[in-house]
């Protein structure tokens, strides 16, 4: 599962401002629709129904909520920044402020759950989360998310 394959550029935003989770999902479901040609309200609305099963916000000011959308091909995925961390239910109840949201189509099988592992796993890493929090271009997000995924695990 290559994270580039994932995140095109034009699916990051590295300044956005949203007071709240709702508000925050729904800057995903904007880039979301824009990108993939697909509907922002259905894109809310299946990330807001996964949502109220329980918080994707894994820890460390990271989130990673993820839905199945009708009308995509295969795995894509947003990443957003935001300019001041949200309250997010997150298990280690701190706000969050970097979100990488994962889509799948609505018949991926196993493919969703290994992207959701490798996303996981990636922004756990202290060292790469801060340099995500500095970058200040889509371009610089990328490089780091994509060169990151390549280094092998210590």
């Amino acid at each position: 599962m290559n994270i580039g394959d994932l995140l095109d550029r034009t699916a990051i935003s590295t300044r956005v401002s949203a007071g709240n989770k709702k508000k925050a999902l729904a800057v995903i479901a904007e880039i979301a629709a824009r990108n993939f040609g697909l509907d922002a309200g259905g894109v809310l609305d299946a990330l807001a129904e996964r949502e109220a099963a329980g918080s994707t916000g894994v820890g460390h000011g990271v989130a990673v909520p993820h839905a199945r959308l009708e009308g995509l091909e295969r795995m894509r995925g947003v990443f957003v920044r935001l300019e001041a961390p949200v309250e997010f239910e997150a298990v280690d109840d701190q706000p969050v402020d970097l979100l990488f949201a994962l889509f799948a189509p609505k018949d991926a099988g196993a493919d969703h759950l290994r992207a959701l592992a490798r996303v996981s796993r990636l922004l756990r890493q202290g060292d790469l989360r801060e340099q995500l929090r500095k970058a200040r271009t889509a371009d610089a997000v990328h490089a780091l998310l994509v060169q990151d995924a390549h280094r092998p695990a210590a």
